[in-house]
């Protein structure tokens, strides 16, 4: 959510978030997560990090797993990620690190 009040709620709620975003990880359903930025925010070591979303590579038994997951986060429930935004795909990856 971008209004004025998302960046307390977010830091209200971050550690939780965190702690059950590793345990989601260490489970194996999470494979990456974090936050999408601007491309100004790494235009030098001192730039404004600025968030215009979250993204998470998911491995899981459906799709519908992945969604029920995300909308027990706190940060859903809470009010920091914008429900209406939400958006859940698969992918077929062409090239995985081994």
């Amino acid at each position: 959510m971008t209004d004025e009040g998302a960046p307390q709620r977010r830091q209200a709620v971050r550690e939780k978030h965190l702690e059950d975003a590793r345990l989601h990880a260490s489970a194996g359903i999470i494979k990456l997560a974090g936050a999408m930025l601007t491309p100004e925010s790494i235009e030098s070591p001192t730039a404004e990090k600025k968030m215009v979303g979250s993204v998470f590579i998911c491995e899981a038994e459906s799709l519908q797993h992945v969604h029920d997951l995300l909308k027990r986060d706190v940060y859903y429930t809470s009010g920091v990620w914008d429900k209406n935004q939400l958006v859940i795909r698969p992918l077929a990856l062409a090239i995985k690190e081994l």
